[in-house]
This record gives structure tokens, sequence and C-alpha cells, in this order.
């Protein structure tokens, strides 16, 4: 069977690689920008660092900001109609996830408008045409939609997210510059961090992963691991590595899938509102627990791109409670709270259970499950 790896046409890394958006969208041809970019980011005049570089060069844009931090299907359709009502011919998504993901369902819709109906996107959908070209510029070091064929829309009338998951929606160029995440409090900062490494493990144990996804896989790793902390006290290494750190672990990811922490996760955003990466950074040490029979040397190799010392010397079973240890460790250092008590409520766990079993990511996960053993995870965190 043949492994396909699907990237960027373009990226750019570093401080001030924001400078080139003006360059790839008239190198390009584009004469109009749509614009992609929350609420918040607007009132903190993040966006305004990207608008005032279209500005320079004298780019013509409309900004789009109905977006929330879990997108709905409403945002997208309404995205849909300011995109037709602008007259633009290309997007720029500023942001973290959320703003991307909008992005990402409004440029395929247009170019596919077979797929109006936002929830006929779900899962692996046949669309037939590229998006709209897409220009994304990271504010977060934690989704890697910028490098991504995901994405996830929240379906508000049914209380559950949707993933998507498409080659067609991947942006034609990636911006990754560190400064663009500079203002991202400690709490978000942590958060997101987390969401990159919960990334990057369960991309290197999902079933789909192979050779080259291993690689970048025990990178972002090691990055992360070693990055996170100083971002969080938003130190400029900490910062750059883990704005590389998340794109490599999205490179990988990608292309092989994930697993149960990510489909857990996704219902609590869903239901509560929860921070993604929040939900992932207390899910995940119990779903290394659960998962560690099926995943063979990995998590040795985990414990070793973590920093942990004498991992080679250790039985596999000390290995693997050292790769679990040291997650551990990493999210108590970055301010993640330790269980779910305060976030589920326990008439909704069989919800979230089924959803959870029924989220794309499910089928990646290395050992497989069952609606009852995902409700007993979720018990075992409450």
């Amino acid at each position: 069977m043949a492994n396909r790896f699907v990237l960027n046409e373009t990226s750019y890394h570093g401080k001030g690689a924001i400078l080139s958006i003006a360059d790839e969208i008239k190198g390009r041809g584009f004469k109009k920008a749509f614009v992609c970019s929350d609420p918040d980011l607007i009132k903190f005049n993040v966006t305004k660092k990207v608008t005032d570089v279209l500005d320079n060069a004298g780019i013509d844009y409309e900004i789009y900001s109905n977006i929330k931090p879990n997108p709905t299907i409403e945002n997208v359709q309404t995205g849909v109609e300011a995109f037709k009502k602008a007259g633009t011919d290309c997007i720029v998504a500023i942001g973290g996830g959320s703003s991307m993901d909008t992005a990402k369902a409004i440029g395929i819709i247009i170019r596919n408008p077979e797929f109006a109906d936002v929830r006929s996107l779900e899962g692996v959908a046949p669309t037939k045409n590229p998006a709209v070209p897409i220009i994304a510029v990271p504010t977060t070091a934690g989704t890697a939609a910028e490098v991504t064929i995901n994405y996830v829309i929240t379906d508000a009338e049914k209380d559950r997210k949707m993933v998507c998951v498409d080659v067609h929606d991947i942006p034609v160029v990636a911006v990754v510059d560190p400064d663009m995440m500079a203002s991202m409090p400690k709490g978000l900062t942590a958060a997101t961090g987390m969401d990159a490494l919960t990334h990057a493990i369960e991309g290197y144990i999902t079933k789909g992963a192979w050779a080259l996804s291993d690689m970048f896989h025990l990178k972002a790793i090691e990055i992360i691991s070693a990055c996170l902390r100083g971002a969080v006290e938003n130190t400029d290494e900490g910062r750059e590595g883990m704005a590389l750190g998340q794109y490599i672990a999205g490179m990988g990811f990608s292309n092989v899938g994930l697993g149960i922490v990510h489909s857990m996760a996704h219902p609590l955003g869903a239901l509560y509102d929860t921070p993604h990466g929040v939900a992932n950074a207390i899910i995940l040490p119990t779903v290394m627990e659960y998962n560690a029979p099926a995943t063979g040397e990995k998590y040795r190799d985990i414990a070793k791109a973590m920093g942990v010392q004498g991992v080679d010397e250790m039985s596999l079973e000390d290995a693997r409670k050292a790769a679990i240890g040291a997650v551990k460790q990493l999210s108590v250092d970055v301010g993640i709270p330790a269980d779910l008590k305060a976030i589920v409520k326990p008439e909704d766990v069989d919800f979230l259970a089924q959803s959870a079993y029924d989220d794309a990511c499910r089928p990646g996960n290395p050992r497989d499950t069952s609606v009852a053993e995902i409700k007993e995870l979720y018990l075992s965190l409450m």
C-alpha cells in the first residue's frame, strides 16, 4: 500500500515572516484578500500586524470576524456569503485553529458549492476542487492547522464537533512567525502547546504511523518538550521553538491520523466549550496508560525524546511509565488541570462516550476500543 504525504506548497518560518505575505499575494496574481480573524485578535491589534503589511503593499482586503473559539456551522455559512459579496479571490487566515478551520470550510464550499450543507463535509468528503487559495498565519503554537488537511466545525444544534478531512483544504502558503504568537497569555500558550504535544504523541503511535511520519513526530516531541516551559514564560527561544515544533507535529499527524485523546476531547469542546488544548492535556496521560500495551517500544522513544535519562536500561514497563510521567510533569509545570471534575457533568458521560466513539479520530487509535471503555476512561478522570 502506498503512503500519501500532503504538505503546503510553500512555508515561511521565523521572525518577520509575515512580510512575505504581500509578495505571495502579488506573485500569485491575487487582487483582493478575504481576511478571516477572530474578534479578540482584531481587538488586541494582532490581526493589524498582517493588515498593515497588506496596507503598505497596496493590497485590497475585506475582514471577516464572525468566528467563535469553537467555530460553528453558522460561522461558516455567514462567511461563505460574506466572501461572495466581497469580490475576493484569496483568503488570509489569521489566528488559531478557529480562524483557520473556518477559512478552510469557507474556501472548500466556495469552490465546491454542492457541499453548501456544512454537515456534508464531515469525515472524508469527496470534494473535487481545491479550496480558494489560503495563506495561513497562526497566532497560537498548537493546532498546526496551517499545514494540515483537517478542520473541525461545531454542530451547535447537536452539541458535537465534526472532524473534516480533505486534501483540498490545505493552505497553499503557511506563514509561521513567532512574533504573531508573542501576545498569547500563559494559559493559552500552555493549552495550545499541550495540544501540539498530543498531536506528536498520538501521531507517533497511531495505526497509520510509518517511517516518514515517525521522523517528524519524534522531532516535534523533542522540540516541544524542550521549549514549552520557556514559551509559557514568553522567552524568545521558547516561542520560536514552539512555533517550529507544533508545525513539525502538524506535518506528521495530518497525514497519518490521531487517536482517542482527540476523539474524547472533541465532545468536551462541543458540549462545554472546553479549550481543545486543555481537554487534550488532561486526557493524554490517562489514554497513554490505556494504549500502552498496543505501542511496542514507542513509549521508550517518547521518553528519550522528552529528555528522560537512562531509558535504554529500563524495562519496557518502566520506560512506558517514564514516558507517561514526563507528560504528566510537563502538564503540571505549565499549569494544566489534573482532571475533568470541574468540566464534566456525570449525566453527560454516556453522550460523551458515544460521541467520542463516533469521532473520526477514534479509528486511528493503536488499541481498539468500545463505547463502554471510553466511558470508563472519562469516569476515571472525574
